[in-house]
């Protein structure tokens, strides 16, 4: 029993921080019908941002003490530079071809992602690096399973920014606003809502949650490179499509599930190269016989 919990505690938090990563596909689907794929190198941009704010304040390996203040600044300032990226991608790359066919919008989202992975192995440079004990690691046993804090700050973390996202969409005149433009966006419009900064706040809130799931990401496997979004985004988005693109509960949900499903390869004696190829076949399981997700309904496109 003690090993079975140890695994699901694994797989748990590494679910949190994908769906950190799936929440911002599915608010830019559901607002926009886009597959932002971009989304998952704003969440490397991130890891970096946290590790150049960390060396910034001062909090390394040689860190002996917990400093709240500055890890929280090391957050602030990488969510915050991630939600003016997240602005500067939609305001110059997507908003002048809103209008255009999808097929278009998915082309410059792959082009984007492509300039900040290979743009980052020009700033940042194509080596590893360590990320910096910003917290002091901490073993503890709990119920016979063992594990650092590490994990149950991820857990802590990625929940409380889950339930505020929640608060955003569900209990805000905000949130009211981007499920009007998520039904309709010419609708909206003609009733006087802003859908360019409805959007715009859209992609912030989606970047900065990607910013947060880095700085987590990168604390608790304690390296980054510029493609290390590549993987964990890709698995992101298979659990969007599995909760239910464009469901906020559904990413959270399929978030979870993909990290469990990674976890107990691992169970069954599989190798780990198996990780991926099992999330991609059910990708095309839900495609097949789920395509609105398990938290979405079947909605007819009407001619």
């Amino acid at each position: 029993m003690s090993i079975l919990l140890q695994h699901l505690f694994n797989g748990i938090t590494t679910g949190c921080i994908l769906a950190l990563i799936a929440l911002g596909y599915t608010m830019v689907y559901g607002v926009l019908k886009l597959i932002n794929f971009a989304h998952s190198d704003v969440f490397m941009v991130g890891a970096f941002m946290g590790y150049y704010a960390a060396s910034a304040f001062g909090l390394g390996a040689g860190a002996e003490r917990f400093d709240p203040l500055r890890v929280t600044a090391v957050f602030v300032v990488s969510m915050a530079i991630c939600g003016l990226l997240g602005f500067l991608n939609e305001k110059i790359a997507y908003r002048p071809l809103r209008y255009s066919n999808r097929i278009t919008s998915l082309i410059t989202a792959i082009g984007v992602s492509f300039l900040l992975e290979f743009g980052g192995q020009m700033v940042f440079t194509a080596n590893y690096r360590s990320f910096p004990e910003i917290i002091p690691k901490v073993h503890v046993v709990f119920a016979g399973v063992e594990a650092t804090n590490y994990p149950v700050i991820i857990l802590v973390t990625a929940v409380a920014l889950m339930i505020g996202l929640s608060y955003i969409v569900y209990g805000t005149r905000f949130g009211r606003a981007m499920r009007a433009v998520s039904y309709s966006f010419e609708t909206a419009s003609l009733m006087g809502i802003p859908t360019d900064r409805i959007v715009s706040t859209t992609f912030v809130i989606g970047s900065t949650l990607a910013a947060a799931g880095g700085v987590l990401y990168a604390l608790n496997y304690g390296e980054l490179n510029p493609l290390m979004g590549v993987m964990p985004g890709l698995k992101a988005f298979v659990a969007a499509v599995l909760g239910g693109i464009g469901i906020v509960p559904g990413a959270m949900l399929g978030g979870i599930l993909i990290g469990l499903c990674d976890e107990f390869v691992v169970v069954f004696g599989l190798p780990t190269s198996y990780q991926a190829a099992i999330t991609f076949a059910i990708l095309i399981i839900v495609l097949l016989f789920r395509p609105s997700g398990l938290l979405g309904k079947h909605e007819p496109e009407k001619v």
